[in-house]
């Protein structure tokens, strides 16, 4: 066959793959989970960018946020498809490590999103300063206990390093800005708003001179925020993420503060980078996005609705 023919059939075939996927690049976007308002944001934010740059995305994440072997799975599956991208929020960011690393070989370009992992082999992360947000969290809390009390923590699971960060920032920024301020337990709520709720309410059972709670994601805000409300409690708490539920006992005064991202720019600052990535562009390596701190002053504001209210009808029906 002569270089000519080859280089014919070649581009028949580039065609032809065009022609089944609609002439368009085609970027997988995984999120850890699909439950939670956060992720619906995420995906909202995806179709926009998605919309702005004539590519098309496929949704697709496991079910829980702890079910990283469907993940490995989902992107294992986009791996075998060819996409032309993936955007992926790392459930673990050891398990993670592999399929990253196998994308990167076969050169399908990943911008990983929300929580970091521990490889290089990616072309961007989109993410908050989840460091900082914990350090968010725990000024908010020195400052509504007047510098002392005790404290404890809802946190997620080990292995996400994005939960993670949010915990360590909280946890080191007490211990040095704060010294008369005791965390006194920190416990497991498995992104799951029971088990979330049963850890509260196991913290509150053994710790009934608690005067603060720190939640570190959707889950364990509203799981712990359920079991100060069954108790009457007056703890005082800072939660994490926004969802209608926490916005109403934010407003209801059950929960003092809310540290919040922005989900729905991550999700379209993750797919244009991918884009960028697919035209030739270098994107920024590291987007770390700002918290924001959500309480009842601040909580009616024209930007802080637009940040926690985004229009998902729009894109996602």
């Amino acid at each position: 066959m002569t270089f000519r023919r080859r280089e014919a059939l070649a581009g028949l075939a580039a065609t032809l793959a065009a022609c089944q996927r609609g002439g368009k690049k085609r970027i997988a976007v995984i999120p850890k989970g699909r439950a939670h308002l956060f992720w619906q944001s995420v995906h909202a934010g995806a179709v926009l960018g998605s919309q702005e740059t004539g590519v098309e995305i496929v949704w697709n994440g496991p079910s829980t946020e702890t079910d990283y072997s469907a993940q490995l799975q989902i992107v294992e599956a986009m791996i075998n498809q060819r996409v032309d991208a993936i955007v992926l929020a790392p459930i673990d960011k050891k398990i993670m490590v592999g399929v990253v690393d196998r994308a990167f070989r076969e050169k399908i370009p990943v911008v990983i999103f929300d929580s970091g992992i521990d490889t290089d082999n990616f072309v961007s992360q989109v993410a908050t300063d989840n460091y900082r947000a914990g350090q968010a969290g725990a000024a908010r809390m020195a400052a509504i206990l007047n510098g002392k009390g005790k404290v404890a923590m809802v946190a997620v699971q080990p292995g996400a390093a994005s939960t993670m960060l949010r915990e360590q920032g909280f946890e080191e920024a007490i211990h040095k800005e704060s010294p008369g301020i005791e965390i006194v337990d920190k416990r497991y709520g498995w992104a799951d708003f029971s088990k979330s709720m049963t850890a509260a309410e196991n913290i509150l059972t053994a710790h009934p001179e608690l005067d603060g709670m720190f939640a570190s994601n959707e889950s364990s805000a509203v799981g712990a925020s359920q079991a100060l409300k069954a108790r009457k409690s007056k703890v005082k708490m800072v939660g994490f993420d926004s969802s209608p539920t926490l916005l109403e006992d934010l407003r209801a005064g059950l929960i003092d503060s809310l540290v919040v991202q922005d989900p729905f720019r991550m999700g379209h600052d993750a797919v244009t980078d991918a884009v960028r990535k697919l035209r030739g562009q270098t994107p920024v390596k590291i987007n770390n996005l700002p918290p924001l701190v959500v309480t009842r002053e601040n909580l009616d504001l024209p930007a802080v609705q637009k940040q926690l209210k985004p229009d998902l009808d729009k894109y996602l029906k």
